[in-house]
């Protein structure tokens, strides 16, 4: 309803202003048609990374390798595929996470964990992948760096939060 009486002002607004509405907004269209052909070459790219990710089974290796080793540190290693998905996907992190929460209850420390990093970190890939192709920059510079880095720390801020408030 709110989202209707908000185009409907712009609407009003634009032809009280005499404001061709119509025309505007097939330009609009048009721009977002361009837009979305220029950034279809990144997005498919990253999809394909992320299913070769998955269906190699590297995540598994991953995890029984890598796992083991940080749950010294008090990180369980039931979320580690939700770290490495994280930075590049958003909706398949989000699978990742409904995953654990399924298997281990939203009141567990790992669901905690696992929810704490999906508020807490990004998909640092998708949006130096989307962002930076639709604007045409090829040097990302530090951001990619600077990205994840941010995202490891909010995952390590995860950890430690969640054990200080529920252990």
């Amino acid at each position: 309803m709110i989202v209707l009486l908000i185009c409907m002002l712009i609407v009003v607004v634009g032809v009280i202003r005499k404001v061709p509405v119509f025309d505007e907004f097939v330009e609009g269209a048009k721009h977002g048609a361009m837009t979305t052909i220029r950034l279809f070459p990144f997005i498919l790219a990253m999809i394909l990374a992320i299913n070769t990710l998955q269906g190699s089974g590297l995540l598994n290796v991953l995890m029984d390798r890598v796992g083991g080793g940080l749950e010294h540190f008090g990180f369980p290693k039931e979320v580690l595929p939700l770290v490495l998905l994280r930075p590049l996907t958003g909706s398949g992190s989000l699978a990742v996470t409904a995953k654990i929460l399924e298997q281990q209850g939203p009141d567990s420390f790992i669901g905690l964990v696992a929810s704490t990093i999906q508020g807490s970190t990004d998909t640092t890939f998708y949006i130096i992948t989307v962002y930076f192709g639709a604007i045409g920059i090829k040097k990302i510079r530090h951001s990619l760096m600077t990205g994840l880095i941010a995202d490891l720390a909010g995952v390590v801020a995860a950890v430690f939060v969640c054990t200080k408030l529920f252990t």
